[in-house]
């Protein structure tokens, strides 16, 4: 039997400045995990220990993903219907950021399974290697954030047209056109 949670009873709020830090994901094979999260998301690895952990970051930390395979080697993804990670998301600073990250991804031909406005922010959805949800998103400037007319956001899920946002993305990281069918219907 799992124990329930009694509610809150004090109104205790954390400090704003508290951030979610990092993921720490177990894998089936450590390198075809790298060839996902380094090769076609470009971040860093920063440390490893042999064959089965790695670290990944971005802009120097000191890891924003950990990879590993201590209880996982050559293991399966939980089966549907059952509790764990539904996604990790990977927020990127601009649209032309995203949209790079989403042309790397057309490139190496992975499936999206989504796109989405969600008023607040801007995500493509997809699965790594060994089946985790992967959400690779971009906030929208708070000032244009929807709320109620009682003040509470308002966030919604909408399409997001992806051949706009393609659009965006720094030059040298252009897609041919025939990539850009593989995707979601929305693209």
């Amino acid at each position: 039997m799992v124990p329930t949670q009694k509610a809150p009873t004090s109104a205790f709020v954390v400090d704003p400045q508290v951030r979610i830090g990092h993921v720490h994901l177990k894998v089936a094979n450590l390198e075809r995990a790298l060839r996902f999260y380094a090769g076609v998301l470009g971040l860093e690895i920063t440390q490893r220990y042999g064959k089965s952990a790695a670290f990944l970051s971005a802009g120097g930390y000191h890891h924003h993903i950990a990879l590993n395979t201590w209880e996982s080697l050559g293991g399966s993804a939980p089966p549907s219907g059952t509790t764990g990670l539904y996604h990790t998301a990977i927020l990127y600073p601009n649209r032309p950021a995203l949209a790079a990250a989403l042309r790397r991804v057309l490139t190496e031909s992975i499936p999206l399974e989504g796109a989405a406005d969600h008023g607040v922010s801007q995500s493509i959805y997809l699965r790594d290697p060994d089946d985790n949800g992967v959400e690779l998103y971009c906030d929208k400037p708070k000032e244009d954030w929807p709320y109620t007319s009682e003040g509470q956001f308002a966030m919604f899920t909408r399409p997001l047209d992806l051949r706009v946002l393609l659009k965006e993305a720094p030059p040298g990281t252009e897609v041919a056109e025939a990539e850009l069918t593989s995707g979601p219907q929305d693209l």
